[in-house]
This record gives structure tokens, C-alpha cells and sequence, in this order.
């Protein structure tokens, strides 16, 4: 799939899908080789396309793993987006409030970072 024709919203959209899919390649065909991916607002989590894929290879083994999208705003090439995730958590299944920034350049996200809220425990 050629993400160059995408919008930035849309680039965003698809790698959505692809984490509630779990599917790993799709998900990485929406990040750049480049790609950084920040804790908010300044710890990097991974750096390039091979550590974004090796941090969500055990993530899409939850089954329960789902990310809801809340709200998106778009601003030239950004997008905003307030989620609510459930994850498999030690303490067991939850959920999670999410906002995510993402950067979008040539179809292609080529930077992101994440700003966490408290855990909320379903189970």
C-alpha cells in the first residue's frame, strides 16, 4: 500500500486500525524508517522503524488490546488524537486515557509522542 497519497489524518487512521488488528506489518507500513517515538514530551521509547515494530510485537499479543479513538483534530501535517486503550496490565485488564501527537511527512509518521493518564483497572 502507497501511504504518499494519504492525508495526515488519514496516515494516522490507518495504523490505528492496524493496532486494533494487531497487525504488525500493516501497523509499520504507516511509520518512516526514521521514525522517533516519544514518552511526552521528550524521553525517546524507540528510534527507527525496527525498535517501533520490537515494541509493539509483544503489545499485539493482548487479546484484549484496543485503542478507541475519543477525539482527532488535524493541523497541516499533525494530528491530535485523545484515545482510551484498553491493555493487558499485570494487575489485570484495564484502561488507559491516551492523548498522541503525531508528525506526518510523504504518508508517513515520522514522529509521535504520548502522553500517559492513570490506569483504570476493569478486572
Amino acid at each position: 500500500m502507497d501511504t504518499h497519497a494519504l492525508t495526515p489524518a488519514a496516515v494516522v487512521q490507518g495504523q490505528l486500525e492496524a493496532y486494533n488488528a494487531r497487525d504488525i506489518d500493516a501497523f509499520m507500513r504507516y511509520w518512516a524508517e526514521d521514525a522517533q517515538y516519544y514518552e511526552h514530551p521528550s524521553t525517546l521509547l524507540a528510534s527507527g522503524a525496527a525498535q517501533i515494530r520490537e515494541r509493539h510485537v509483544a503489545r499485539f499479543t493482548e487479546p484484549r488490546l484496543h485503542g478507541a479513538l475519543v477525539q482527532r483534530m488535524e493541523l497541516g501535517n499533525m494530528v491530535v488524537d485523545q484515545e482510551k486503550v484498553t491493555r493487558s496490565f499485570p494487575e489485570g485488564t484495564g484502561q488507559i486515557d491516551v492523548i498522541a501527537i503525531y508528525e506526518v511527512e510523504n504518508g508517513k509518521i515520522r514522529k509521535a509522542w504520548f502522553k500517559m493518564g492513570a490506569r483504570t483497572i476493569l478486572s
